[in-house]
């Protein structure tokens, strides 16, 4: 089935964009990883009933996520910011260890436990410090703050996503005409 290797190309080929554009990459690539579902979804790859991904879309998903997101911690790297760049890194590293729970022990609800701040505060400090530098995690007071704002809609999606289960790719596939 050629949507198969349309969904890992995409997956693969957009996070390079982050080396050349570190927002526009990074937003490219976090699209692709939540669009990626529905078009799985919609062809019905998830189940397998047409050959496709069947229960490993999980861990494949999860690699992919792991991937371009070490594309924006390669950069966060070269931040100037040492505050953001120590942050970035924390919160990748934190990542990293609430997948590898979450594939050890099965646990839907760690995802819920332990939200994934890294990407929004990428993409944050990406505006901030571009637009609004005055704002961009220059001390403690202010990482604090901006870790406090970003954790609020965040916590609400990982319940919704992970304690809930709701699933707004049906939501997506039902305007889309799917």
């Amino acid at each position: 089935m050629i949507a198969i290797p349309i969904v890992i190309a995409l997956r693969l080929l957009a996070p390079i964009t982050i080396l050349r554009w570190p927002l526009g990459g990074g937003l490219l690539s976090m699209a692709c990883d939540a669009l990626d579902v529905v078009l799985v979804d919609s062809i019905g790859l998830l189940t397998g009933e047409t050959g496709g991904f069947g229960s490993h879309y999980q861990i494949i998903d999860k690699t992919l996520d792991i991937y371009y997101m070490s594309f924006e911690a390669f950069v966060s790297l070269r931040w100037t910011n040492r505050l953001a760049r120590n942050t970035s890194i924390l919160l990748f590293a934190y990542r990293i260890v609430e997948m590898a729970l979450f594939e050890v022990t099965g646990i839907r609800k760690l995802l819920f436990v332990f939200p994934n701040l890294f990407e929004n505060f990428y993409v944050f400090y990406l505006i901030a410090s571009k637009h609004f530098p005055k704002y961009a995690a220059n001390n403690p007071k202010q990482l604090g703050i901006a870790l406090f704002l970003l954790f609020i809609p965040k916590i609400g999606q990982e319940w919704m996503l992970h304690y809930q289960k709701v699933q707004p790719w049906n939501w997506l596939k039902q305007v889309l005409g799917g």
